[in-house]
């Protein structure tokens, strides 16, 4: 592609949708090395407590290969060590090779917080040795870690401690345990190769970040390809007295611009120049079927997601119930190269059962041919989540013919039960 190449909202949209991974050609089955594919190709796999229908990290690979052994992503990261957890774009399974690059942002909170009392720099102290003499332990296990305080995730001393040490990088996240961290010193949950990997300088390790999250999202402006990874964002920048340095992102994307490595490019529609890495394809065509995780990268950054898909998406868990539009947990449905619908999802584990609990259309498409998609999708997510029946609730403007869908998609057998809501 030559400089300053304009790009219509089809392409970005392809482009786009391509560099995420979606659209690839499913396989028979798929394993282990899907779940590679789809750490490498993001470079980031958002973790989530919220398990309504299967917690976060495990949808993106199911997004994109269909039913997989969900075992495979914990063996890559609390056996292989493929992929370890960190503060990425938000909570994180990252590629082990990235560990070197996040060290600029294990420093800058060591820095940040350098002028934090000598009673709490004490406590921190005791905390890394009690983790040094036990690990692995969870935060709850520490002997002075103190009860926890204030409602939702009201941490203790003990918690608080432990996750500013993480974030400093000076313990590591070795494993869970009902979804709670364990934590140890990285010298026993990290390869040598990795921690003894040579001093990068911040700028070419947040450069080399750039890079991997314009690949991983197609196009972008340079805030929007900045945020993947939450480069320079406050939390990187707020020292201890609430200060905040500025910015400099700016800067890094003239000079990988300069160096050949990106390309800057025209949207149509968009008032500020984007970025693609230098000698981008654009594909014909995407046959996108998937149903996405709101923690999903092509659904981190909503203006974003608006600029690329003319799709305005919001995740409600966090919008108190009368002002929910759509529902409570709404998994967005892409079709082709656009998002044709929304479903509200719940996986009811005690009676094996799917709960369609809201499904609507997005407006000017054809509802039969979108529901007969969806359908699709929803027997093999039910499947792969070991869920024998649906329920559909009748609310939506496609919970109708979603309904008679899954009935024609299990040859007029589909185990289901439609109530009103």
């Amino acid at each position: 592609m030559a400089d300053h190449v304009d790009l219509s909202s089809a392409d970005a949209r392809r482009v786009a949708l391509s560099s995420l991974g979606f659209g690839v050609k499913r396989p028979v089955r798929a394993g282990p090395a899907h779940v590679r594919a789809t750490a490498a190709r993001l470079s980031a796999i958002q973790i989530d407590s919220v398990n309504v229908l299967a917690r976060a990290h495990y949808l993106p690979t199911f997004s994109r290969y269909g039913p997989y052994p969900m075992s495979a992503l914990d063996d890559m990261v609390h056996a292989r060590r493929e992929l370890f957890e960190y503060w990425g774009h938000a909570a994180c399974f990252l590629p082990i090779d990235l560990y070197p690059l996040m060290r600029w942002r294990m420093e800058n909170q060591c820095v940040a917080w350098a002028g934090v009392s000598r009673k709490q720099k004490d406590f921190m102290e005791a905390v890394y040795r009690e983790v040094a003499e036990r690990g692995p332990i969870s935060a709850g296990e520490l002997s002075i870690g103190g009860k926890s305080t204030g409602p939702w995730w009201g941490w203790s001393e003990g918690k608080r401690a432990i996750e500013l040490l993480f974030r400093q990088g000076r313990v590591a996240v070795a494993g869970r345990r009902n979804f709670e961290r364990l934590y140890d010193i990285p010298e026993r949950v990290f390869p040598d190769a990795v921690l003894r990997a040579g001093a990068v300088a911040p700028s070419d390790e947040k450069k080399a970040l750039i890079l991997r999250a314009a690949r991983a999202m197609g196009v972008g402006t340079a805030k929007d390809i900045a945020q993947y990874f939450q480069i320079d964002a406050w939390w990187d920048r707020l020292s201890v007295d609430g200060r905040r340095a500025p910015a400099k992102t700016g800067v890094l994307f003239d000079e990988l611009v300069e160096d050949g490595r990106l390309e800057r490019v025209r949207v149509e529609g968009w008032k500020q120049p984007a970025f693609v890495v230098a000698g981008l394809s654009i594909p014909r065509s995407i046959d996108a079927r998937a149903i996405v995780s709101p923690f999903d990268p092509v659904l981190w950054e909503r203006k974003w997601t608006k600029a690329v898909f003319d799709f305005d998406y919001q995740i409600e868990i966090y919008v108190p119930g009368p002002k929910r539009i759509y529902g409570y947990y709404v998994l967005p449905f892409l079709l082709g190269d656009r998002f044709a619908a929304r479903v509200d999802l719940k996986a009811d584990r005690k009676t094996s059962t799917l709960i369609l609990h809201a499904a609507y259309v997005e407006r000017g498409l054809d509802a039969r041919a979108v529901a007969d998609a969806l359908a699709k999708e929803l027997r093999s997510l039910a499947t792969w989540l070991s869920l024998d029946s649906f329920t559909v609730r009748l609310k939506g403007n496609l919970a109708t013919p979603l309904k008679r869908a899954l009935t024609r998609a299990g040859g007029g057998r589909t185990p289901h039960r439609a109530t009103r809501p």
